[in-house]
């Protein structure tokens, strides 16, 4: 299991457009990975999931990957975050 703290830092926070390019990212690994929100855990693979976890510009979440390809899964994710989704 691989797991890395992230920030939102892109202004407008994780809404349909960042949601959409992280499952369309996820779905290219097999391993399984979820974000947690405080004590909320979804399955970063569903768009609704991650819609539904309210992560504005500031908040903290948990990027977790088990599997085979855990490792990149987990990198890839935290540059998507950090290039802020491309939106600015």
């Amino acid at each position: 299991m691989k797991e890395k703290i992230v920030t939102v830092v892109n202004r407008a926070g994780i809404h349909a457009r960042p949601s959409a390019i992280l499952v369309q990212t996820t779905k290219n690994f097999e391993c399984n990975i979820y974000i947690e929100k405080g004590s909320d855990r979804i399955n970063a693979k569903s768009i609704m999931g991650i819609i539904t976890l309210g992560a504005a510009y500031g908040t903290e979440l948990k990027i977790i990957a088990e599997g085979k390809d855990e490792e990149t899964a987990v990198e890839t994710l935290v540059k998507l975050f950090e290039s802020k989704f491309e939106e600015e």
